[in-house]
């Protein structure tokens, strides 16, 4: 079967689907749950965007990895939840960025607040060169391990055909995260890191706690 027959990236008239527009919304669940998982998420790039390898760097340092700023001040630091982290994903016409946090009631505000302020911090300040730097070095090691793995090799080349996105080899890869420099992830950060522009979801017991505690990250989305 031809790659085109295959490809889901145009429609049947082959015309690029539209990236949507949405608004940022509330959304709650009440459950009973020792914890409240809180995510906050919005908009982000396409599996096409050449921006995703900054914004593989971005995520890195907000709350991808073990050395970055979520899990530092929520975890390792307050011991406020053990499960926290950011992660972004990449779709045909458009993509996601989310960041999330599971913890007990008593955590959930000081949780959120750590959040809204570390959003605010990467806009306002940017990152440090020592950051940027252990976020790519952070990158590249994990793209280069997946790799040893045929299933993820395979799975590669399939998404590549599928989907339309050059295939690029693993020097390729690397060149691209190596040339992302801090105005590339200032500018991403001001673009999808916007407290104003994301949407928040929670399963807990009480919808009152969740919206107090999401007022410091967002006030829109509990106005």
């Amino acid at each position: 079967m031809a790659a085109s027959h295959l490809n889901p990236a145009s429609g049947s008239n082959g015309a690029t689907p539209t990236a949507p527009k949405p608004q940022p919304q509330l959304r709650f669940q009440e459950k009973e749950t020792e914890q409240y998982h809180i995510c906050f998420g919005g908009p982000g790039v396409s599996r096409g965007d050449e921006r995703r390898f900054a914004l593989g760097v971005l995520d890195s340092i907000f709350g991808g990895s073990t050395s970055s700023r979520l899990f530092k001040e929520i975890r390792e630091k307050r011991g406020l939840a053990y499960s926290v982290g950011s992660y972004s994903e990449q779709y045909v016409d458009c993509g996601a960025v989310a960041m999330y946090v599971g913890t007990r009631e008593d955590n959930v505000a000081e949780a959120c607040e750590i959040i809204g302020r570390e959003l605010t911090s990467l806009r306002d300040e940017g990152v440090t060169a020592e950051e940027l730097e252990r976020a790519k070095e952070h990158l590249k090691g994990r793209m280069v391990l997946s790799l040893e793995s045929t299933g993820a090799r395979m799975s590669r080349i399939a998404r590549s055909l599928l989907f339309d996105v050059p295939l690029l080899s693993i020097d390729e890869l690397l060149a691209r995260i190596d040339a992302v420099d801090a105005d590339d992830v200032a500018a991403l950060a001001q673009e999808f890191y916007d407290p104003a522009g994301l949407s928040a979801a929670c399963i807990g017991p009480s919808a009152d706690c969740f919206r107090t505690a999401t007022a410091a990250v967002s006030e829109a989305l509990v106005a």
